[in-house]
């Protein structure tokens, strides 16, 4: 009876058809898990996107406008388009930091059931395309914040 009971319990691993099926579900809800990573991570992208647009539009439009001497100041609305676009490079390092973070603990599971057996772990777990989007738009979002702050270089 001991020796039936040790049988079964290795049959997971020898190949049993429903474990190597339910291993390979697994295997691929992990994929999931991934895409829907980076779809959070594109929302994040969207919103910090339009953010620092939105900022930078303003930024410009009364610049324009004062330079045209359609208005005698505009620093309030200069001060306005700045936060705008400084609170959308902070949404966009928080999303990037969480992103980093949730990609890490799942790596770091996958690989912890795939040295069990438990999972195939054949399937690529490539880098994200959507994070290193998100760092370039972070690295575009500086040039614009600095630009804007000290009126100097390419966007002021």
């Amino acid at each position: 009876m001991t020796e039936q009971k040790q049988t079964v319990a290795a049959a997971p691993l020898l190949g049993d058809p429903s474990t190597d099926l339910a291993s390979r579900r697994t295997g691929m809800a992990f994929q999931r898990t991934r895409l829907a990573a980076d779809r959070t991570l594109m929302a994040v992208i969207r919103t910090s996107l339009s953010l620092i647009s939105f900022g930078f539009t303003i930024h410009k439009v009364f610049a324009g406008l004062k330079e045209n001497k359609v208005i005698a100041h505009a620093a309030s609305e200069r001060n306005f388009g700045i936060t705008l676009v400084v609170i959308g490079m902070l949404v966009l390092l928080v999303g990037i930091f969480y992103h980093a973070w949730f990609m890490y603990a799942l790596r770091k599971q996958r690989a912890a059931l795939g040295g069990d057996g438990l999972i195939h772990g054949e399937s690529p777990f490539p880098p994200s395309m959507t994070l290193i989007a998100a760092l370039l738009l972070f690295g575009l979002g500086l040039v614009a914040a600095i630009s804007m702050i000290f009126s100097i270089g390419p966007f002021s």
